[in-house]
């Protein structure tokens, strides 16, 4: 009987006492100015690095975020994304950057980042905005005025949740969708038959 206490005490502590330790792993190198080469083998957080030899200041340079894009489309908003695809030396640091201009009650449609977060800044003017917890359980809105608010991640990806579900190429199931939703059949089909406009 004694045993078996203590042999229960043992695992019980060896559970309780267990420590985990996770974090994002750090990045290989400082800097590797990433360059598109696919004869190439080898490479760092999926991006083949330049010959440092023949690294110039125009590696960690990318214009016109100052100039407004064009918001006469559907959603009344465009996105100017910066991030590894288009400027090469932020391979390795983790970081992106999105210039997003909207026309009066225009709107970035709801989306996720499966690699990042999002932190937004507002130079002028008013922006409303909404969170979604992963739980789904809360909604957060709250309206943020000029100077009121960066990111950081290499690449953040972004998934338009309308565009994935209504637009997605083959269409997914209507009777899934219909029944997801709880709507009639009628709306999915009508929402597959929509143009989604892509703002990114």
């Amino acid at each position: 009987m004694a045993l078996k206490s203590f042999v229960l005490i043992i695992a019980i502590l060896a559970v309780v006492t267990s420590i985990s330790h996770a974090s994002d792993p750090s990045p290989l190198q400082d800097f590797c100015v990433a360059v598109n080469d696919s004869m190439t083998t080898v490479f760092v957080n999926g991006k083949v690095c330049k010959d440092p030899k023949v690294v110039t200041a125009d590696d960690f340079f990318k214009s016109g975020l100052n100039v407004p894009g064009n918001t006469s489309n559907q959603l009344g908003s465009v996105v100017t994304a910066v991030n590894v695809n288009n400027l090469h030396g932020l391979n390795t640091l983790g970081i992106s950057l999105a210039r997003i201009d909207f026309a009066p009650c225009g709107l970035n449609p709801p989306h996720t980042h499966p690699r990042g977060t999002e932190v937004l800044t507002v130079l002028e003017g008013t922006l409303y905005v909404g969170f979604v917890l992963s739980t789904g359980s809360k909604h957060e809105e709250q309206t943020l005025y000029q100077d009121s608010t960066s990111g950081d991640v290499q690449n953040p990806g972004v998934i338009t949740i309308a565009n994935a579900v209504f637009g997605s190429d083959p269409p997914i199931n209507d009777d899934v969708l219909a029944k997801a939703f709880q709507v009639d059949k009628k709306v999915v089909d009508y929402l597959q038959s929509q143009f989604w406009w892509d703002n990114n």
